[in-house]
């Protein structure tokens, strides 16, 4: 609980840091957010990515906006109650809009926000956690929200903010640095060493009161280190000594809820087979990676397939691996339902062009729609199986 006085010096002293932030790059996401319309919209994504910069973009399309970040340490015992005192607050500068960040942490707070919809009002909220988001909400606002899920820069994002055009030598640069702003604007790696910590500790020990605490740090570092590869959940509870499997898939789904990290199932049409077989881990960026692990910025191949990984989580679509004789990195599942087989190679050369090759031939039966290897700076063709520059993809 906190008291109203104090209450009050926490939003005059939230707006006067509003107002002096720098707005920096639109995002790319601000175009498919529905500005002006009686929708709950929701802004998620992993820490630092830039929520709470977007959501003072979206601010400057309202003439009198309200906020409050519940992230701030002085609204530490902020309760479901203080909500009626800050809505007499924040009322008092006639709002057409209210903007909250990082809601979650107040239990509760998805009833107060049922009730400021019924109310007519326009909403806007960050999170960081997906979990509590879509669990509250689904419960509460069922048919009256919309989710938006904001990465760290992409590739074009990148361009923008640096200035810079696109070419192999930028992306080299992006493959190197990642998307998080902070650490594009400042280089220096501690923001991205300090940023994992963060995760760790404040959004799943603390948060999910995990008392292992040096394994789930160690398993932490693994998987990150090892985005690109397929894992098993057996495999990883006996190199970690958990004794129960069920404690490796409790803590790689409070690091996916984080947004650190995400897995892909096995392409096949039997539930049961993708079920059954090994996923694959990706981390969100690879900035990140490179920051806190030794071994994974000098393999180059996957440092680009994981951030082809991520452009294609961008876009909403279903993503797949397919291994039987030969493997395909991603199978893709667009928005008109039509499969696409990309594969994801540094360099082509003489040695692994046929393997490329087979691990998409052995996906024809499926009608695919498109057929793709995405290289660093190659351009060619194979018959209708097209290579790309990871740069050009990406900014196509």
């Amino acid at each position: 609980m906190i008291l109203k006085d104090q209450l009050e010096k926490i939003v005059l002293s939230q707006s006067e840091w509003l107002y002096r932030s720098d707005r920096q790059i639109n995002r790319e996401l601000m175009d498919r957010i529905r500005i002006h319309q009686s929708w709950v919209n929701i802004i998620t994504g992993i820490r630092r990515c830039g929520k709470s910069t977007l959501l003072q973009q979206l601010m400057d399309f309202y003439e009198q906006p309200a906020y409050f970040n519940f992230e701030d340490h002085r609204a530490y015992n902020f309760e479901i109650g203080d909500f009626e005192k800050l809505d007499q607050i924040l009322d008092k500068q006639k709002p057409d809009a209210w903007f909250f960040d990082e809601i979650q942490n107040v239990p509760g707070w998805e009833r107060y926000i049922r009730s400021a919809h019924d109310k007519g009002k326009t909403v806007f909220l960050t999170g960081s956690n997906a979990s509590l988001l879509s669990k509250e909400l689904g419960a509460k606002l069922t048919g009256r929200h919309l989710t938006h899920v904001l990465y760290p820069f992409s590739y074009r994002e990148f361009l923008i903010y640096k200035d810079i055009k696109p070419s192999a030598e930028s992306f080299k640069k992006y493959m190197s640095f990642g998307g998080f702003p902070e650490y594009i604007k400042n280089e220096e790696i501690d923001i991205l060493q300090q940023l994992l910590e963060d995760i760790i500790t404040r959004d799943v020990i603390v948060r999910y009161e995990i008392r292992q605490e040096e394994i789930l740090k160690a398993l932490t570092l693994f998987l990150i280190s090892n985005s690109g590869k397929e894992f098993s959940y057996n495999k990883l509870s006996k190199r970690f000594h958990t004794g129960s499997v069920n404690t490796i898939i409790s803590y790689i789904g409070f690091l996916a809820n984080s947004y650190l990290l995400s897995s892909l199932p096995l392409f096949s049409s039997s539930i049961k087979k993708q079920l059954a077989n090994p996923k694959k881990i990706y981390a969100i960026d690879t900035g990140l990676i490179n920051a806190n692990t030794l071994s994974f910025s000098d393999d180059l191949g996957r440092i680009l397939e994981t951030i082809v990984y991520i452009e294609l989580c961008r876009h909403k679509y279903e993503i797949f691996y397919h291994k039987s004789d030969c493997e395909c990195d991603f199978v893709v599942k667009d928005s008109n339902r039509q499969l696409q087989a990309i594969q994801v190679c540094y360099e082509l050369e003489n040695e692994n062009l046929d393997r490329e090759i087979n691990g998409i031939k052995e996906l024809e039966s499926w009608h695919l729609s498109k057929k793709l290897i995405i290289t660093l700076n190659q351009e060619d063709s194979f018959g209708d199986i097209q290579v790309l520059p990871a740069w050009k993809w990406l900014t196509e």
